[in-house]
């Protein structure tokens, strides 16, 4: 999709610009905070993506809206207003926070659980974590699913692990089919 290709693209600079300006967790904070923002607010999201909507109005209520921000915050919301493409600014920040934990060699997990893991299970996660993508600081996200009925979904990165109850009878019952 081209407008995830470009808000890449903008993500890439502005971690570029705030690694030399040595603001980067300053700058990651904001992104984290716009694309909550974003995500938590449907009027936001459609402000920002109406055309009948001038950008010098979307630009002052971003900069009011997000007046804690840091200077190069505010920066990427001038450049975003003069290309038109306030419609990016969630998947910028989003994409701008994926860069920033593979500099930082954050790796993110999500374990999906019938039940809410304990310290135990999530040491058990951190070791095997540790195996699967060494040199990667690990953060887990435990995600409870009633319907995977027991077991649990391991995900890092692009990689899946199912050993979910719910897996194992639906490839039983496929066996069975044959």
């Amino acid at each position: 999709m081209v407008s995830t290709r470009a808000a890449a693209r903008y993500a890439k600079a502005m971690l570029e610009v705030s690694l030399e300006k040595g603001n980067v967790d300053a700058i990651n904070g904001d992104m984290i905070l716009i694309s909550q923002s974003i995500a938590q607010s449907s009027e936001l999201k459609t402000f920002l993506n109406n055309p009948i909507v001038k950008d010098q109005l979307k630009l002052n209520a971003l900069l009011e809206v997000f007046a804690a921000v840091n200077e190069g915050t505010k920066e990427l919301f001038n450049l975003v207003k003069a290309n038109g493409r306030f419609g990016i600014l969630e998947a910028i920040a989003l994409s701008f926070q994926e860069q920033y934990d593979l500099y930082k060699g954050i790796e993110k997990v999500t374990v999906t659980t019938a039940m809410p893991i304990d310290a135990s299970i999530e040491a058990k996660v951190l070791e095997k974590v540790k195996t699967l993508a060494p040199g990667k600081k690990a953060v887990i996200t435990n995600i409870v699913d009633e319907s995977i009925l027991g077991g649990f979904i391991l995900k890092i990165g692009d990689v899946q692990y199912n050993a979910s109850l719910a897996n194992q009878l639906q490839v039983l019952k496929r066996e069975l089919i044959k």
